[in-house]
């Protein structure tokens, strides 16, 4: 009797990302652009779609898309073309978006190995806002809609399906985030939506080449509610297929609570929002003048900043990438080196940005911007140095750290004040070595053989009867003179 082998499939996902535009005012209007104002207070004609309205293309949004494009390496349209994207809801009221359909303003490109389709520019929906009877609206159930949000400008940016897993979309994005925090494109706060990810999943067996039929995951606003709402849409479709089932085409919603996926409808596709170009607007050619502008606002991007930690400061891959992804952070630690007494070289860059990355974060939390800490980056710069030299050992700099946390101050005075220099010399420290070896003649008797694994008893001994002060690598030269090793 023969088994059925089980089939291993792989996971495809593409991701399309809107990310808000930093701008005044919107996308075709003059209306200013806000967050948390009362509802329905930065409207006009334009926005609310009153017939008559003409639209005006904002010029610091396409700017601001020629930056994205450059950042991600894509090649920038001659013109700017928009299209009328055909659907209907409650909060769109013209019935029809403003968007980019054949020819968006940036193509190709790729950052952080997942390959870039396009980014075109189009306007946001206004917000529908829904209350039960004890919500805002008292009565039965009913939504309403703020038009605040209608008309705010937005960069799509469209994957190609290049990535695998859920961790690496979660890294894709993070990267990304830094990436347009740092053009200063978008304030990119996830929380306030002012960027949201659509994932568009499937699966397939290991090896073929033929895309299964995917689905959609929208509007997931956290990198831990993507990442989540990934793996539960990969179980459901794997379950489906090995049960002999097909998967739909649709476009789902992932309840992070309850961690349940439910239909919102099918999945569209390009030619059920009916393109055409909007009629409204002419195309708007990008000019050597616009290149030229965006070009010189371009910043040093994450990339670029990992390769030169790991080049000019001699960091490893992983802390250089750390450093870079997370720009507060790499902004904190380039002040730390600049404030070193030993200069900013690759001899200081490295144990400050040990301390940075592990000592410093593994106490206020891995998520932490130390910019909001009472520890400032010159105190921890003058903490490593203080160690460098040897004023103080890294069990009491330690020590000095949580002090620095607590309350700030000035780390050599910590010291001072606490006791806690290093205990160095020969002179202070022969007897107090003298004295470990006599209180563990064994270990001093197997050190002498020349197995050194119990050396560890020897300095633990000195350490308590210093209080953590004295030097290990010290220690250790004065017990193998002591034993004539």
């Amino acid at each position: 009797m023969s088994t059925a082998t089980a089939v291993e499939y792989e996971t495809v996902i593409g991701l399309e990302i809107h990310v808000q535009l930093k701008t005044k005012t919107k996308m075709f209007c003059g209306c200013e652009l806000t967050f948390g104002d009362a509802p329905n207070t930065h409207t006009c004609p334009v926005c609310l779609a009153l017939p008559g309205a003409l639209p005006v293309p904002n010029a610091e949004a396409i700017h601001l898309g020629i930056m994205i494009g450059n950042a991600l390496g894509c090649a920038i349209a001659p013109r700017m073309k928009f299209d009328r994207k055909q659907y209907f809801y409650p909060d769109s009221p013209k019935g029809y978006q403003i968007s980019q359909f054949d020819e968006p303003l940036c193509a190709g490109g790729g950052i952080g190995g997942v390959r870039i389709e396009r980014v075109h520019l189009e306007e946001d929906a206004a917000k529908t806002i829904h209350a039960g009877g004890s919500g805002r609206i008292q009565g039965s159930a009913s939504s309403v809609v703020d038009f605040n949000r209608g008309g705010t400008p937005l960069a799509e940016i469209v994957t190609e399906p290049d990535i695998s897993s859920a961790e690496q979309a979660g890294e894709f994005l993070r990267l990304l985030r830094t990436t347009l925090r740092v053009l200063g494109v978008s304030d990119v706060n996830m929380e306030e939506g002012s960027l949201r990810c659509d994932a568009n999943i499937s699966i397939r067996p290991v090896g073929a080449t033929e895309l299964g039929t995917k689905t959609e995951l929208k509007n997931m606003n956290s990198f831990r509610f993507i990442e989540k709402g990934i793996h539960a849409e990969v179980a459901r479709q794997t379950a489906l297929v090995n049960a002999g089932e097909q998967v739909v085409q649709e476009t789902l919603h992932f309840d992070p609570r309850t961690e349940a996926l439910t239909s919102m409808r099918s999945k569209e596709e390009a030619h059920d929002y009916r393109y055409f170009p909007e009629p409204d607007l002419v195309p708007v050619p990008v000019t050597g003048a616009m290149l030229d502008r965006a070009a010189a606002a371009m910043p040093e991007l994450p990339a670029a900043r990992q390769a030169r930690f790991e080049a000019d400061l001699a960091l490893h891959p992983d802390t250089a990438k750390l450093l870079a992804w997370r720009a507060e952070l790499g902004d904190w630690f380039e002040a730390a080196l600049a404030a070193s007494p030993d200069g900013v070289s690759a001899a200081a860059a490295g144990p400050l940005a040990n301390w940075t990355t592990n000592e410093l974060l593994k106490r206020l939390g891995a998520d932490s911007d130390p910019a909001g800490s009472k520890v400032t980056p010159a105190a921890l710069a003058q903490l490593v140095a203080l160690v460098g030299s040897k004023a103080v050992t890294a069990a009491g700099a330690r020590q000095v750290l949580e002090v620095l946390i607590a309350e700030g101050g000035d780390p050599a005075q910590i010291v001072e004040a606490q006791g806690l220099g290093a205990v160095g010399g020969e002179d202070t420290l022969a007897p107090v070595v003298k004295e470990a070896l006599e209180a563990n003649p064994d270990i001093a008797d197997r050190l002498r053989s020349g197995d050194m694994k119990p050396m560890g008893v020897i300095i633990g001994h000195v350490m308590k009867a210093t209080k953590g002060r004295a030097d290990g690598k010290e220690v250790t030269k004065l017990v193998r003179t002591q034993l004539g090793l």
